[in-house]
């Protein structure tokens, strides 16, 4: 069965339940309602698989019903900013709904912060198993619901790379003082080993990059950095972002106007985020390898950060997660989810899937590949 089937009979499954053995097609299509509903996003036309996910979600629910649903996605700046403007303008009713990643809206409230991913937390699988399989989303709607939203993921980019220096850091001191652009809760975990974070929206990274206003900035990775040309001012490049292993972008709904949709609705919203999650994680393990390698042949300096510093920062997230657990009740039901599943996936993933990605990855190395 082709993706148009699939989403099409999902989307007039539930309207035509009652009377399909007495209904024609075209009078069931007819009976889907009109809606019409307009979706910020986040980023720019610019990043095509980040803005990309909104335009494919959007395509898959017109499709599925035949027209009668449609939602407009607007790139970063064209409604509303990026940030965590996209998510403000869904809460107060400026648009139906939002593409965007969860944690720019922690400085709000930091539980925000647990749906996109946070220091040390769960890696790409390891994230959507949680949210999916492990009541992980159902937390989430819980505390989202007191802010007027509905979520559904809506994408992930695997793990990040830790961003684009202006100098090397070979130890801790060298945090010391770093004006770093970082977005999330990472901040306050890096503010704890000297980092000075800084938050600059994506259009403004670059210029700030490239006249020292800024020393080093994250973003996602090789994909998405290419294209951006932090190369040009910034040669150091290090791994990994231990703060985003595997960072869930989600679509945000207003939660009335979610409620209101017909059961048929639902389901096509729901596979077609399903679909539009899976796929940028795919694209990105696809074009990451090619564009790593354009970026080293260019002249990108690749360095992984120091066990000093990587211990020190695992040591000051636990110290953030403490404070925060003590402090904020939503936090904690959600952190303690994710925290629990995090502890019982690593042992997994330890046993099997270490020892096989090892073996293979000393192949690679050994050019048998």
């Amino acid at each position: 069965m082709d993706r148009r089937s699939f989403f099409k009979r999902a989307g007039v499954a539930a309207a035509g339940a009652a009377g399909a053995t007495t209904l024609a097609a075209p009078a069931i299509a007819q009976s889907l309602p009109s809606v019409t509903w307009r979706l910020a996003s986040a980023f720019p036309k610019s990043l095509d698989n980040l803005y990309g996910t909104a335009e494919l979600f959007c395509k898959l629910v017109s499709e599925a019903t035949d027209g009668n649903f449609t939602i407009q996605p607007f790139a970063a700046g064209e409604i509303v900013p990026g940030g965590a403007a996209p998510l403000d303008a869904v809460s107060t009713g400026t648009v139906e709904m939002a593409h965007t990643a969860s944690y720019y809206s922690w400085g709000k409230d930091p539980t925000f912060a647990l749906a996109t991913g946070v220091p040390f937390g769960l890696n790409a699988r390891m994230q959507n198993s949680w949210l999916f399989q492990g009541g992980g989303n159902d937390l989430l709607n819980a505390f989202y619901a007191k802010h007027g939203l509905f979520a559904l993921p809506g994408g992930n980019t695997g793990v990040q790379m830790g961003g684009w220096f202006r100098k090397e850091i070979n130890a801790l001191s060298d945090m010391e003082g770093l004006k770093f652009r970082i977005a999330g809760l990472a901040g306050a975990v890096l503010e704890r080993v000297g980092v000075v974070p800084q938050q600059i929206a994506a259009a403004d990274i670059y210029p700030a990059l490239e006249k020292g206003t800024i020393d080093a900035t994250e973003f996602v990775g090789p994909y998405d950095d290419l294209r951006l040309g932090f190369i040009k001012v910034a040669p150091y490049y290090y791994y990994p972002a231990f703060w985003e292993a595997g960072s869930s972008l989600h679509f945000m709904f207003q939660l009335e106007k979610y409620n209101e949709l017909t059961p048929a609705y639902k389901s096509v919203v729901e596979a077609a985020s399903r679909t539009a999650n899976a796929n940028m994680l795919e694209r990105y393990d696809a074009a990451n390898p090619d564009a790593i390698r354009t970026l080293v042949a260019d002249g990108t300096i690749l360095r992984p950060f120091s066990k000093e510093i990587l211990e020190a920062s695992f040591e000051a997230a636990n110290a953030v997660y403490a404070d925060l657990t003590a402090k904020n009740a939503d936090f904690k039901g959600v952190y303690d989810s994710m925290a629990d599943y995090r502890a019982k996936a690593y042992l997994w993933f330890q046993i099997a899937e270490y020892n096989f990605d090892t073996f293979m990855m000393v192949q690679q190395r050994a050019g048998k590949l």
